[in-house]
This record gives C-alpha cells, structure tokens and sequence, in this order.
C-alpha cells in the first residue's frame, strides 16, 4: 500500500507500531498529546483519536482520562511475537528457495 492510499490516522498507527518495534517508544511511555500528535502529523485532532482508539483496540496502548496516552507492556510482547512470526516465515522461504537451488544445480549437473 502506498503512502498516498493510506489514511491519515494509518500513518499515525503504523509509525506507533513501527516505535514501538523498534524500541524507540518502550512500555509505560507516554504519547505526545493530541495537539501535539495533529500538529506533527499535519492532521486534525479527530484524525489522531481515531488512530488513537485503533492503537487502544489492538492493545498497544492504554489512556488515563487526563493523564495521556501511554504504551502498553503488551505492545512490546506483541512486537517481539510479530517479529519472531516474521523471522521463522523468512528462514521458512530461505529453506524453501535452498531447496529449489539445490534441485536445479542437480538437474543441470545431470
């Protein structure tokens, strides 16, 4: 998907997830607020709580009336089993395309 056919509050969710995959947002961290978040994104406020209500529905982070936005300690857990889940599929195509050489090369050494 292209960034152009991504909505607004999309890019939102997928630059958290991609914070939070990355270490740079670890658990207990809060979120810049609402304003902040419109201001740095470019987009309206309701914009950034629709992204934030998909991020609450995934789990990935949690709100204090209040208080703010804050990163989940599943949001961790939940980034390592995506990127170990990643990793295995990958050493699965890696295997897979190990075996397709090694049948060729047979095939043309034959």
């Amino acid at each position: 998907m292209s960034n152009e056919a991504t909505q607004p509050y999309q890019r939102i969710v997928q630059d958290v997830r991609e914070k939070i995959r990355s270490g740079r947002l670890p658990a207990g961290e809060k979120l810049p607020s609402t304003r902040e978040l419109a201001e740095e994104y470019s987009v309206a406020p309701g914009t950034v709580q629709r992204a934030l209500t998909e991020l609450r529905s995934a789990r990935l982070i949690y709100s204090h009336q209040g208080r703010g936005s804050f990163i989940t300690d599943t949001a961790i857990e939940s980034s390592r089993d995506s990127t170990a889940h990643a990793l295995k599929a990958l050493e699965e195509q890696v295997a897979d395309l190990a075996a397709r050489l090694e049948r060729i090369e047979k095939d043309r050494n034959a």
